[in-house]
């Protein structure tokens, strides 16, 4: 139970007149009373809250950046009529900043034996689960004088997945991959390294594809056609270590690789090739393996929802092995990790034999744009050694980009606006020379 302003105010208001005219218990009583009466007399004409019947309805899935509306529907199984206040708690990561108080209250009227529909809406800040906390109902008696209030637990969950801001990308991209297959208006052959079909010779074919076996059997001249890799195998290793809850910009460097990670499984799949997903630190944090063509874009974007980046240092060996294991056959292994030359040194570079000896490892790693711009600032003393420092960096980080290439790995460094094209790029280039 609650007193109300209203109460507060008609008390302070009856103190005026017993001070003046019957200062003393007698007037005090006399005011105080009454409205003590009044307000017990609110109270039981207010309709209770716990006999309430509520339930839940609406989106359990929402983009980053993106809307999810909560529908709470409220029963009044009563024979009063409720006039109440409600209060939907969800975290304060489900909401922008600012916005809590307006869109988690609202005003309810319901006639007795009837229900009426809120409707809450979320704007997530963050990945992952969010759950819904109490609902908070204050009900208040005819005269406004006091209040009912109690809580009801009602679970619902909403799933909050990451952006795939790089999808605009993804058009063009396709675009590229059908011209690689020969299946565009261009005038121009698709490139391929596996075998399609024959065909009769036109006047400006290669005379290199030519089949003369062929040829020998039919009365005209036959010409092999080629088509880019298919039903290849593609593994996207996300490394979930300290190194990946370093911040560029505005987000940890996991949301950028996690972006580019989404684009390459949108067009791997595309291409006809089989994407499983492993998330790796010192143990299997997310695991995506088997799904076919139409299904494994969801299931590597609901695996990727509840990823954080993990303050431990990432176990390279560990990780070669669970890549093995789950890599049985020759896969293009794609590692989005760190080129900072310690991890790499020291974890990495000693095992990558054992994957370079049975697979295609591409390496893609999220740089920072605000080192460039250091790199380019004069004007003071100040600037003119934060350029040193950022110069430094830089050939630091190609000293190590070029130890992998030694290995046979093919390097991707970019910032978080460029790493999902240049990692489709790659995967492109790749595929047209034949190397998956």
């Amino acid at each position: 139970m609650a007193p109300t302003g209203r109460a507060a105010l008609l008390a302070a208001l009856g103190s005026v007149p017993v001070g003046v005219l019957e200062p003393g218990w007698t007037g005090i009583l006399a005011v105080n009373g009454s409205l003590a009466l009044a307000c017990a007399c609110d109270f039981a004409l207010a309709a209770p809250v716990r006999r309430l019947v509520l339930s839940r309805a609406g989106d359990t899935t929402a983009r980053l950046g993106e809307s999810a509306d909560i529908t709470l529907t409220v029963t009044n199984p009563s024979r009063r009529p409720l006039r109440a206040r409600l209060r939907d708690a969800w975290p304060p990561s489900s909401r922008q900043p600012g916005t809590k108080t307006d869109a988690s209250r609202h005003r309810l009227t319901i006639p007795p034996g009837e229900r009426r529909r809120v409707t809450t809406e979320l704007r997530p800040t963050r990945r992952g689960d969010h759950h819904a906390d109490r609902v908070t109902i204050r009900s208040y008696g005819p005269l406004g004088l006091f209040a009912r209030q109690g809580s009801h637990r009602v679970p619902w969950a909403v799933r909050v997945l990451p952006p795939f801001t790089s999808r605009k990308q993804l058009p063009s991209k396709l675009a590229r991959l059908r011209e690689l297959d020969g299946r565009t208006s261009l005038l121009t052959r698709g490139e391929g390294t596996e075998f399609d079909s024959l065909r009769e010779y036109v006047p400006g074919d290669d005379t290199r594809s030519i089949d003369w076996r062929a040829t020998a059997r039919t009365s005209a001249v036959a010409v092999r056609t080629w088509r880019p890799e298919r039903d290849r195998h593609i593994l996207l290793v996300l490394d979930t270590g300290r190194t990946s809850a370093g911040r560029v910009g505005d987000a940890p460097r996991l949301d950028a690789a996690m972006d580019a990670a989404l684009l390459l499984a949108a067009l791997a799949s595309r291409a006809g090739d089989r994407v499983d997903l492993l998330a790796y630190d010192r143990r299997v944090r997310a695991l995506v393996q088997g799904r076919s063509a139409g299904d494994v874009l969801p299931s590597v974007v609901n695996a990727m929802a509840t990823l954080e980046p993990e303050l431990v240092e990432t176990d390279a060996r560990g990780l070669t092995a669970t890549a093995l294991r789950t890599a049985s056959r020759r896969s293009l292994i794609v590692l989005l990790t760190t080129l900072d030359a310690a991890p790499v040194e020291e974890g990495l570079l000693p095992v990558l034999p054992q994957l370079t000896r049975r697979h295609t490892v591409l390496l893609a790693s999220v740089a920072d744009p605000h080192i460039a711009n250091m790199a380019k600032a004069r004007g003071s003393v100040d600037a003119v050694y934060e350029a040193a420092s950022a110069a430094s960096a830089q050939a630091e980080r190609q000293r190590t980009a070029e130890q992998l290439r030694r290995h046979g790995i093919t390097v991707v460094d970019a910032t978080p606006d460029d790493l999902a094209s240049a990692l489709a790029d790659a995967y492109l280039a790749l595929k047209a020379a034949g190397r998956l």
